[in-house]
């Protein structure tokens, strides 16, 4: 599959600090924060569903990665989602090795490895 979605019981608000608390342990940062329910109303759109994209970003791995092939700055910053669905929080994200398949290098295919399993488990700390 391309992506990585698991369920929570917390809010969105909680999901939303926690899992941005989990990923500055592991050395990610929240770049940007883009809420599509918000910004669809205030452009006069009927959105209900709270749903928030979150791009995330850890400045060593992608000052590294770059400096090994510049085509994987089209896959950054990692991009997460915190939504709802049928009244659960949902958290998830593309999966970093799906995306890479389009770039053929094996180093490449190995950090995107292991960004991807850095961030599941960011994300499996949420919902324990």
């Amino acid at each position: 599959m391309f992506h990585y979605t698991v369920e929570t019981n917390q809010s969105i608000e909680e999901a939303m600090v926690t899992l941005e608390e989990k990923l500055k342990e592991d050395k990610f940062g929240v770049l940007w924060h883009f809420d599509i329910k918000d910004t669809l109303q205030k452009k006069g759109f009927e959105f209900d569903q709270s749903y928030h994209v979150i791009e995330v970003c850890n400045p060593k791995e992608a000052q590294r990665v770059l400096s090994e092939n510049k085509m994987v700055g089209y896959f950054l910053p990692c991009k997460m989602v915190v939504y709802e669905d049928k009244g659960k929080t949902k958290i998830g994200m593309p999966r970093p090795t799906a995306l890479i398949e389009l770039i053929s290098e094996p180093s490449i295919k190995e950090f995107a490895q292991d960004i991807e399993d850095r961030l599941i488990a960011c994300i499996d700390r949420v919902v324990q």
